[in-house]
């Protein structure tokens, strides 16, 4: 029963089917709401139309329907807002806080692939739009990791707001979103921390109230790499108890009694202590695990 005013959401992006580090992530997210009786909402953050893919959005929404993870409003697009990011570009450019970027790949492999300065470039020749950032120290309470403290995250490098095929960057989009769809906690994955502080950074500069923020452990393989699409993580089973109480285990949560998928997020929602997973950004997948990769 949704009685509070907590707004939680998980946000994949269509880049693949849905895998273990995934699933993961949204049954913290979805436990982390149904503990506090709030609203759950899934989010496509296909932004991205050069990357994602329609019948990943499909696949991804039907896994998730298989573990009973359903989003509690209807699930929105990144791909059908563009009107709505290019709105909030301008206010960052009419407060001078944006500024058109004509510089390429490779004239940034000096700094690494970073943007340490603001550039002398024209809208008169294909270009991008960053984000002017200055040395401001920002400073947060993670609801999982504890204090968090950002002290040069700021420092050397203009991150894109839209690039210059026209599709608007992540920290633009998911920024505006969960501000429009009024959400109040973020629980999401520890490889996020780095972007933490310039998406504080656009909270203020609009004026807005961030959310309160947790961060949970990555899931890795034995080198240290996320397991993740990028590291070619496979595809999980619809509706397979088995892989649900596996997930649940790297949020510290024993659902080995449970018969059915329902009974295992009951438990979830029962032991969800976020606190048993501070101070630690990542955990090794076990041996058992291994057919995930």
């Amino acid at each position: 029963m949704i009685s509070s005013s907590y707004r939680g959401r998980f946000a994949p992006s269509p880049t693949g089917p849905l895998h273990l580090g995934s699933l993961v992530t949204a049954l913290a997210s979805y436990v982390d709401a149904r503990s506090h009786h709030g609203t759950w909402i899934v989010r496509i953050e296909d932004v991205d139309a050069i990357r994602c893919r329609p019948e990943f959005t499909q696949q991804i929404l039907a896994t998730l329907t298989s573990y009973q993870l359903i989003s509690d409003e209807p699930v929105r697009l990144q791909s059908e807002h563009s009107a709505t990011y290019e709105t909030y570009l301008s206010k960052l450019k009419q407060t001078a806080h944006a500024f058109p970027c004509n510089c390429t790949r490779q004239s940034l492999q000096a700094f690494s692939g970073l943007h340490p300065q603001i550039c002398q470039s024209d809208v008169e020749h294909p270009h991008s739009w960053r984000l002017k950032i200055n040395r401001e120290q920002y400073q947060y309470q993670d609801l999982i990791q504890g204090d968090m403290f950002f002290p040069d995250d700021l420092d050397g490098n203009h991150p894109v707001l839209k690039r210059k095929d026209g599709y608007f960057s992540y920290q633009l989009a998911v920024v505006v979103d969960d501000h429009l769809q009024g959400i109040t906690h973020l629980v999401r994955g520890a490889d996020l921390i780095e972007t933490t502080a310039q998406q504080l950074h656009l909270y203020r500069l609009f004026g807005w109230q961030a959310p309160a923020i947790g961060h949970i452990p990555l899931v890795v393989n034995q080198a240290a790499e996320k397991i993740s699409k990028q590291n070619h993580a496979k595809a999980i089973l619809n509706g397979d108890l088995t892989t649900l109480k596996r997930a649940l285990s790297y949020l510290d949560i024993n659902a080995d009694k449970a018969s059915n998928i329902e009974e295992a997020l009951n438990l979830a929602v029962q032991q969800w202590q976020p606190q048993r997973l501070a101070q630690k950004t990542t955990t090794v997948i076990a041996p058992e695990d291994l057919h995930f990769l």
